[in-house]
């Protein structure tokens, strides 16, 4: 007869999300299980001495779904609490998480299935864009042509401009490269891509935000949380927890109730910056409308 290994059985029960880690525990006094024992196994993985002095408490609440709920203070000063988030992310999880603006349900930019559950999740079509959230600059230098540096011959210097206003509430549509994957601008069917490759680009001005993504190896694709039957953000995590979870949510980060307050959206793929949607960020004297006539005439002078 055989016999059933304690650990091995422990384990067998534990959630995915709850057993995922970047490293092996090791348990080796561990010889039976215990309904408080998956409770401990947490606090023995934290690896911020910081976390002892609440090692008696829980960092977040579950679902029946068994969606991950982690509170963190607006400021970021708990952001050894996002944790689990950047684990769990790096494993193809699909959450929300709190920006400048509003909430946005990200995943991997790399992990194609994560993509597809996003888009499900949201119940958004194939044809809508999906914009990314980038660590740095060079990010978006790298997925897509950045911004002009201007010239000789009179051309604005939009990159200087830009760096002047990141990370800030602006969602910038560049051209995208090959870097980006295509799942990001489908089109129509599985086998149809944009031909026109376009990304939103976003640098978030938020420490939550920051901190989850200075902790991952490359940027995470972003659609802002609506209501499913409603062109309206939802700005409570209470409220989005509520209606995301049964859809398959992985987990969200409660940062507080945020303002039904967009990014403003820049086109830059035209012939000048055109705002194609006014959001929390200022239009500046370099940015212009469509109908902004004499700013466009202007606009190289103004962004230099």
């Amino acid at each position: 007869a055989t016999t059933a290994n304690p650990t091995t059985d422990l384990f067998s029960r534990l959630s995915f999300r709850r057993a995922v880690s970047p490293s092996p525990l090791r348990l080796p006094s561990l010889l039976t299980p215990s309904p408080r024992v998956s409770v401990a196994i947490v606090a023995l993985h934290k690896r911020n001495p910081k976390r002892l002095k609440y090692d008696s408490q829980r960092q977040f609440t579950r679902g029946d779904g068994g969606m991950l709920r982690v509170q963190v203070e607006p400021s970021g000063e708990d952001f050894w609490k996002l944790d689990p988030v950047v684990d769990l992310i790096n494993s193809g999880a699909v959450g929300v998480i709190p920006t400048d603006t509003v909430y946005s349900i990200v995943c991997d930019l790399s992990n194609n299935d994560s993509i597809e559950r996003l888009r499900r999740i949201k119940g958004i079509v194939n044809s809508k864009p999906l914009s990314i959230l980038c660590r740095s600059l060079r990010d978006i230098d790298t997925y897509t042509t950045g911004f002009p540096l201007g010239t000789n011959q009179g051309q604005a210097n939009i990159f200087r401009a830009v760096k002047r206003i990141l990370p800030g509430p602006y969602t910038f549509i560049l051209p995208a490269t090959k870097e980006l994957p295509k799942q990001c601008i489908k089109h129509g069917s599985s086998t149809r891509y944009a031909k026109r490759r376009q990304v939103g680009v976003r640098m978030p001005d938020d420490p939550i935000c920051q901190a989850i993504l200075q902790n991952l190896e490359e940027p995470l694709i972003c659609t802002s949380v609506k209501y499913l039957a409603e062109d309206e953000w939802i700005l409570d995590p209470v409220t989005i927890a509520d209606i995301y979870e049964p859809l398959g949510l992985d987990f969200i980060v409660d940062g507080g109730a945020r303002i039904a307050d967009p990014s403003t959206v820049v086109d830059m793929t035209g012939s000048y910056p055109t705002i194609i949607c006014q959001g929390k960020g200022a239009k500046l004297d370099w940015m212009v409308t469509g109908t902004d006539q004499e700013a466009q005439s202007t606009y190289s002078r103004k962004a230099a």
